[in-house]
C-alpha cells in the first residue's frame, strides 16, 4: 500500500485566501441581510449564505483540478465527498429559498408590504416587563394545575 507524501498532504491542506475571504465576506453580507425586518433581504441573504457554504466546501476539498477518481495511486484520488456536501448544500439551500420566496409572496398578498410587522401581543409583554408588571390575568395566588407525576414524566405544559 503505497503512503502519502508529506509535501502533497501540505499541498492539499492549505487553503486558498482568496476563497476563504469570499467565503467570509458571502456569509457575512448574509448574515447582515437575513437580520432585516424585510423578507426579501432575508431572501437574499439566505441565497448569499447559501453560496458562502458552497463555497467554503470548495475550500475545504482540497486541490482543485483533479477527478474525483483517477488512476490506483491513493495520492492521485480526489475526495468526492465535498462535492456530494456541496450538491447538498445547494438542494437545503434552494428549499429554504423556495419556502422565503412563498412566505413573501404571501405576506405581500395580505398586507402590501415585505415588512415583517411586529406582534402586538410580543410587544405588549416587553412594555410590562420594562415596567416590570405582571399580566392583568396573572393571579399569584392561584395554584399551579401541574401535578408532580406531569413533571415527572417530562411534560412541562400544564393539563386543563
Amino acid at each position: 500500500m503505497t503512503t502519502l507524501a508529506p509535501a502533497l498532504i501540505e499541498s492539499t491542506l492549505q487553503p486558498n485566501i482568496t476563497l476563504v475571504l469570499v467565503t467570509v465576506g458571502l456569509v457575512a453580507a448574509g448574515t447582515a441581510l437575513a437580520l432585516d425586518r424585510s423578507l426579501v433581504r432575508v431572501l437574499l441573504g439566505m441565497v448569499l449564505i447559501g453560496n458562502g457554504i458552497a463555497v467554503l466546501y470548495l475550500v475545504i476539498s482540497g486541490r482543485a483540478g483533479r477527478a474525483p477518481f483517477v488512476g490506483e495511486d491513493p495520492a492521485a484520488i480526489s475526495d468526492p465527498l465535498p462535492q456530494a456536501m456541496v450538491l447538498t448544500a445547494i438542494v437545503i439551500s434552494l428549499a429554504t429559498i423556495g419556502f422565503l420566496l412563498a412566505l413573501s409572496y404571501r405576506l405581500w398578498q395580505i398586507s402590501g408590504t415585505d415588512d415583517v410587522p411586529d406582534d402586538a401581543e410580543d410587544a405588549r409583554i416587553q412594555r410590562l416587563a420594562l415596567e416590570d408588571q405582571t399580566s392583568s390575568t396573572y393571579d399569584p395566588s392561584e395554584e399551579s394545575t401541574t401535578t408532580s407525576d406531569e413533571l415527572a414524566d417530562g411534560d412541562r405544559s400544564p393539563r386543563r
